[in-house]
């Protein structure tokens, strides 16, 4: 375990708790090895609800209109930039950054070792599945009946800080390197999350760290999706419409392969990667610390004709301890009412992952009735 002994303790006073356990799954075929055997086949248990199914709807326009947010200008406190990332998260939720500062060499060692990982047999690969009670391995989670409608797609899914919470033993050390090279993606990938904290603080009209104080302390979970290339495309989603249970989700895209789709305007958008930005979605816990202000949008992934693609999602959420509710500024005014009660952090997500990803269906726990 050299990952944990170099990590070193965060001095917290959350260091000495056990890593926690989120859900259980039931367990389903690898979608993968489906293909592998027989391209052409798409078993019934894939199959969506005709008005569930991606159309053909051209709403790719649309994706050249997604924000995209310069780091380095909300870094050195640009207000024209902050202006931008506030307009962002009201009207789409979602946005691009570049010049985020993640090295290129960093991101491009992180792509090529999760591909040959998934391009291990499948009993290498699952030497790292994931155990029936909870979702950090290799496999698949949210599955909760046997007659729920599947993803077409396949995940590993590690917690990667505080350090104390990963479970080594899902961590594959094939290829060579690679728990290296998630640990030195993700600690980047952490850093730019704090440096946006501190601007969505600002947008939200509060200290600097203020919003990183909230978390009590900054978890931080990561999940490549890898899904296969689909003989029918047009039956399956790579993965179900849901939002996010995260305050903050950062994604990495394929640059050649699209996949994401956003609902804005109760329209599905494509996110066409632009090379070298990551994709920033605003999670659930942001929506209800803003009296939902900044709402938490819903995405799904669609699959490919004829090529695989790989994303990876690094999720930015409060401890489990942490209640979340609005913030008292954020519901002041006479005329704003208060849309969420608070919740115990781990409650809600621990509610959410127990039920089958569908829209924003989860949100409910939170929201107060009337």
């Amino acid at each position: 375990s050299t990952i944990q002994e170099t990590m070193g303790s965060n001095g917290n006073f959350l260091d000495n708790e056990e890593a926690p356990t989120y859900a259980p799954s039931i367990p389903v075929p690898n979608v993968q090895e489906l293909v592998r055997k027989d391209p052409l086949q798409v078993p019934q248990r894939y199959v969506r609800e005709v008005e569930d199914r991606p159309k053909d709807t051209d709403t790719s326009y649309l994706s050249s209109v997604i924000p995209v947010i310069d780091l380095s200008l909300l870094f050195m406190g640009n207000n024209e930039e902050l202006t931008k990332l506030d307009l962002a998260c009201l009207e789409w939720g979602f946005f691009q950054v570049v010049n985020h500062g993640v090295a290129k060499q960093v991101s491009q060692k992180m792509k090529d070792a999760a591909a040959e990982f998934f391009e291990l047999s499948l009993e290498e690969k699952n030497k790292y599945a994931m155990p029936s009670d909870d979702i950090q391995g290799y496999g698949h989670a949210y599955v909760v009946s046997e007659d729920q409608i599947l993803d077409w797609s396949d995940a590993l899914i590690l917690l990667v800080h505080p350090s104390h919470y990963r479970k080594l033993k899902f961590w594959p050390n094939s290829p060579k390197g690679l728990q290296e090279i998630i640990e030195e993606y993700s600690n980047a990938i952490r850093k730019v999350a704090t440096e946006l904290f501190q601007s969505f603080s600002l947008i939200m009209e509060m200290d600097k760290e203020a919003l990183l104080g909230l978390h009590k302390q900054l978890v931080q979970a990561y999940r490549v999706n890898y899904y296969p290339p689909c003989s029918k495309p047009d039956q399956v989603l790579g993965v179900s419409p849901h939002s996010d249970t995260s305050t903050i989700t950062i994604l990495m895209q394929e640059d050649d392969v699209c996949g994401l789709q956003i609902k804005h305007n109760n329209e599905w958008v494509p996110v066409n990667s632009i090379p070298d930005a990551l994709v920033v979605n605003v999670g659930d816990v942001f929506e209800i610390w803003s009296n939902g202000k900044y709402k938490s949008v819903e995405h799904r992934a669609v699959a490919n004709y004829n090529k695989a693609r790989i994303s990876y999602a690094s999720f930015l959420f409060p401890h489990d301890e942490v209640e979340i509710g609005p913030l008292s500024h954020m519901v002041d005014s006479k005329t704003k009412q208060q849309l969420f009660k608070k919740v115990r952090y781990g409650e809600y997500l621990r509610s959410s992952m127990n039920k089958k990803m569908e829209g924003k269906a989860h949100t409910q726990m939170a929201k107060i009735e009337g």
